[in-house]
């Protein structure tokens, strides 16, 4: 194929700086994605010049063939070009940018003043369960390269997370704030970082970071001299800003440019009056029965008593919201893996960043006011080439919601009837009493002083 080409591939070649004619072919989109497995394409990890260190990591990963967003961004980032990638949740961006990041770290030996306290790789995401996920992979997938890695976010550990990083350590992956609070505190410094990834760019606007963002890449070495990564489900405006500002010329790339949501994503949306939608989502769960799912709601509120209706309904939920200690998260999320727990109630502090294999769907209980956030909860299934289903409730209360999100998407939402077998008799759940919900007590009647008749009529003239 490539003969028949001419030299049309070596002018490219010499253009792009991707040397692999393979790896040229699917970046311009010459190689198509297989029939077997759409979200996959036909380069092969092997045909990649990865280091020797990295392959048993792969091969443990169960990774074969490289999904659309790795093909297009892993031969520009082996050779060192910086990289701001439009890519959905659950498309192997996170294996993308830790390959190539170990690729850089085994092939450029670190300076011998570098000291201990000097990672040679930050990593930036949102969440804590992102940040633990990416430790996770990077866990995996490194295995052989030897290098210390390192987390730090807020909620819990905090001395712990202190004292691994103080000992030395070679990747540091965390959240913005509790890495700034390291930093001031000169328990690290990033002097001598040679890459950088910022992960779910978008989010880190949404949820205020990206003013902590900016101190941190303002402590690095000059882009030129770091191999900077960028990823975001939605490459907006304000996300190209700081691509071009903090990075060394990036190459944009969109692995799915006319697609904002999964291809295997079944959508649909139900019109339920307000009062109807904790009925009609017991009646969903128990027609559908779904394996594992997830229930997105607005408010904390709504959330905590969603959860209550449903265990006194014989429905197995958890709730996970912004205000649940980090062990109690944890250990939800780690019941919702294992199946103790099928159906996980969140608010959207939860929708980005969480991988869990096997979601089978996604409930919009509300639906979002933002339409970034509908593609982001429901990129929670249909992850890595499954199919999965996501279900939306437009109530009277957040149906304005709902052109916004087909406009967003592309494409209208299949309007699906609510039969009366979907709405069954619910169980009322008791009230939760309140802490400290004690009544106070009366204040007994002050006593009066009893007048004094002589003393009264002595004063009297």
């Amino acid at each position: 194929m490539f003969d028949a080409l001419g030299e049309a591939p070596r002018c490219l070649s010499a253009v792009t700086g991707i040397e692999n004619f393979e790896c040229l072919a699917v970046f311009f989109g010459i190689l198509t994605p297989m029939e077997t497995n759409s979200h996959l394409t036909e380069l092969h990890f092997n045909s990649l010049p990865l280091h020797d260190l990295l392959r048993k990591g792969v091969d443990d990963a169960g990774f074969e063939f490289c999904t659309a967003v790795q093909a297009r961004a892993l031969p520009l980032m082996l050779d060192g070009v910086d990289v701001a990638a439009q890519a959905q949740t659950g498309t192997g961006k996170t294996a993308a940018f830790l390959l190539a990041m170990f690729d850089r770290l085994l092939r450029n030996p670190p300076p011998p003043t570098r000291e201990d306290r000097q990672p040679r790789a930050l990593i930036v995401a949102p969440t804590r369960e992102l940040a633990i996920q990416i430790h996770k992979d990077a866990d995996l997938l490194g295995q052989d390269t030897g290098f210390r890695l390192a987390l730090a976010y807020g909620g819990t550990d905090y001395e712990k997370q202190r004292h691994i990083i103080s000992e030395g350590v070679d990747v540091l992956i965390g959240t913005p704030g509790r890495l700034i609070d390291y930093l001031k505190q000169h328990v690290y410094n990033l002097r001598m970082v040679e890459v950088a990834v910022l992960d779910e760019a978008d989010r880190m606007f949404d949820l205020g970071f990206i003013s902590d963002v900016r101190y941190l890449i303002r402590r690095m070495p000059p882009p030129e001299r770091r191999l900077s990564m960028l990823f975001s489900a939605t490459l907006s405006l304000r996300v190209n800003e700081l691509a071009y500002e903090h990075m060394n010329n990036p190459v944009s790339i969109n692995a799915a440019p006319d697609k904002k949501t999964a291809d295997r994503v079944r959508q649909s949306v139900y019109h339920p009056a307000q009062f109807e939608k904790p009925s009609l989502l017991l009646g969903l769960i128990r027609k559908l029965q779904p394996s594992r799912s997830m229930v997105f709601v607005n408010t904390k509120h709504v959330a905590s008593r969603l959860e209550e209706t449903l265990i006194a309904n014989q429905v197995d939920a958890g709730l996970l919201s912004g205000d649940v200690p980090q062990r109690k998260r944890q250990r939800l999320l780690e019941c919702f893996r294992n199946g103790q727990l099928k159906v996980l109630i969140a608010t959207d502090v939860a929708a980005r960043g969480l991988h869990i294999d096997d979601v089978s769907h996604v409930f919009n209980y509300d639906l979002p006011q933002q339409a970034e956030d509908y593609v982001h909860r429901i990129g929670r299934t249909a992850r890595a080439g499954q199919s999965g289903e996501a279900i939306s409730f437009a109530c009277e209360e957040y149906a304005f919601s709902l052109p916004e999100i087909e406009d967003f998407v592309g494409r209208k939402l299949t309007h699906a009837p609510i039969s009366e077998d979907l709405l069954p008799e619910l169980t009322v759940a008791p009230r939760r009493p309140r802490k400290n919900a004690q009544r106070p007590q009366k204040r007994p009647p002050r006593k009066r002083r009893p007048r004094d008749r002589a003393t009264k009529e002595t004063l009297t003239p």
